[in-house]
């Protein structure tokens, strides 16, 4: 599984991070959610999905 984000689109809700903080961290100032994986390792794939889910404004793309 593959990650990718929508550039500008996230608003920094921190709901990926939360459902998933070994995938997703936002950083401290105003920028972008920062995707820790571009390739997700098998045992974080369900959190991966949780995270883009949780995003408000379908920030996070993920792809097989």
């Amino acid at each position: 599984m593959k990650l990718a984000l929508h550039e500008g689109r996230c608003e920094g809700y921190g709901l990926c991070e939360e459902a998933a903080p070994r995938v997703y961290r936002l950083p401290d100032d105003d920028g972008d959610v920062e995707l820790l994986h571009s390739s997700v390792p098998d045992e974080l794939q369900a959190a991966a999905v949780a995270g883009a889910r949780a995003c408000p404004v379908a920030a996070i793309v993920l792809t097989t």
